[in-house]
């Protein structure tokens, strides 16, 4: 199957040999090269680190595992058990920790799992942490503790509650407005642990929750990405139900999709753009998402008297340059909402939580919202190359064709046309350019994927 090493974390599927899949020494070995890296770099051995899990079968193996070997290196664990990424990444601060550990792997299939790694700050670890952590498991230079120095192990039951309660508490968060539209909503957790955080969320709003999905075993009752091909189901059941909306959410909770009132999908690039518009018409100020994201946030912030500021692709970017511009709200078009009046994560909670305060004082349906909002269609392809022809180059070669346009090299190339824009990216693993489209129609995005496949064979 699959082992993959990156700055963010290790990740694969459950199972195989050692070194290509994610089996129980792999998972040793990189615990042991993070708590190693933690312990060298705050020059202390007694560390205490936060873990928690999504749902998935092999959750309580991995964690065995990770708890284990951290104690072994002489690290206090504090286990939040079934838990969700964004509720770990407030925790870690809120105990006081070194940092933490988040066994997940997002919105893969059940056969995945994965460890994401977090510093004191409850955010992700950069880019030169993460080449130093590899570096670290590839020399197993580790230093186990003797028998009275091991780690003690504690479990935490309330991080949800906690969680919760710091979103509830949110000057923007208006309960009360949310309680008075009683929303009768629909919540499809892909059977991991959305099914019980978003729930025990809204109950706490006042509205009234139908669970699709949403017992904690790890069986994905379908591809857990949150995406349009994959929610026939709770398409079918808001409309069956009669209900206000539908909430989706990806197996660690860090992605969130809505469900309009007909069964129609809100549209996953527009979760951070609805909640974008609600904070940005009460404070004026900067909104960031990634290059690969939808126009309509740029347009949005724009048309509140803001600014709009484009990362590369990738949390931890987005992160950087919220923090650098100082930006009001930011995240992916993936259905990332990061709200930096909480924590610098990704959250769908604190981003239910804004969008249905939102819905509320605007007292319109889902559907009425979503119409307020220019619409956007993006298209996404991709060129193979032989592993000859030197992509940085042919890059290049795209970049100086299309000087006379808006172009930025932050990440790959971005073309912004007056109407429509084009964003060329390597890829890491393979010889391919991937190609990146949004036009005011599908077909004008899909046509403008294939001029640049055109252009780009022309220049080889």
């Amino acid at each position: 199957m699959s082992l993959i090493k990156s700055i963010s974390g290790i990740r694969g599927t459950i199972g195989g040999k050692v070194d290509e899949n994610l089996t129980p020494l792999d998972v040793v070995k990189f615990a042991s090269a993070f708590g190693t890296w933690l312990q060298n770099n705050k020059n202390k051995k007694d560390l205490t680190l936060v873990i928690g899990r999504d749902a998935r079968i092999s959750g309580s193996m991995v964690n065995s595992l990770v708890t284990a070997t951290l104690q072994g290196l002489g690290i206090h664990v504090i286990d939040l058990g079934l838990s969700t990424t964004p509720t770990v990444e407030v925790m870690v601060p809120e105990l006081h920790a070194d940092g933490g550990i988040i066994l997940t792997a997002s919105h893969n299939p059940k056969q995945w799992n994965a460890l994401k790694l977090l510093n004191e700050k409850g955010e992700f670890i950069n880019g030169e942490n993460g080449a130093e952590v590899l570096a670290l498991a590839e020399s197993e230079d580790f230093n186990y503790a003797e028998v009275d120095d091991l780690g003690k192990y504690e479990e935490r039951h309330d991080a949800f509650e906690i969680h919760i309660q710091k979103i509830l508490d949110l000057p923007m968060v208006d309960a009360e407005a949310i309680k008075l539209k009683k929303f009768k909503i629909v919540v499809d957790a892909v059977n991991s642990t959305g099914g019980i955080a978003i729930p025990q969320l809204l109950e706490k709003l006042g509205c009234e929750v139908i669970k699709l999905y949403c017992e904690p075993n790890g069986h994905f009752p379908h591809n857990p990405e949150p995406l349009k091909e994959h929610l026939g189901d709770i398409c079918e059941l808001v409309k069956k139900e009669k209900a206000d909306m539908g909430i989706v959410v990806d197996p660690d909770v860090d992605r969130l999709a809505f469900v309009d009132e007909n069964g129609e999908m809100f549209g996953e690039e527009y979760t951070l753009v609805a909640v974008a518009d609600y904070l940005l018409r009460h404070k004026k100020g900067v909104a960031v998402s990634n290059l690969s994201s939808s126009r309509a946030l740029r347009d949005v912030a724009r048309n509140l008297g803001s600014e709009y500021f484009a990362s590369a692709v990738g949390e931890v970017n987005v992160v950087t340059l919220m923090k650098e511009k100082n930006a009001v709200i930011g995240g992916e078009g993936n259905g990332g909402i990061i709200y930096p009046d909480l924590h610098y994560g990704r959250d769908s909670l604190v981003g239910v939580a804004l969008f249905l305060t939102h819905l509320a004082k605007e007292n319109k349906t889902v559907s009425e919202l979503r119409a307020t909002y220019p619409s956007y269609f993006m298209g996404k392809k991709k060129i193979e190359l032989t592993p000859d022809i030197d992509v940085d180059s042919l890059l290049t070669k795209m970049e100086n064709e299309y000087q006379t346009e808006e172009v930025s090299t932050v990440d790959g190339v971005k073309i912004d046309f007056e109407k429509n824009w084009v964003h060329l990216r390597k890829s890491n693993t393979e010889p391919i350019i991937r190609i990146y489209t949004e036009a005011f129609s599908q077909e004008e995005a899909d046509e403008l994927g294939d001029q640049m496949i055109l252009k780009i064979t022309s220049l080889i």
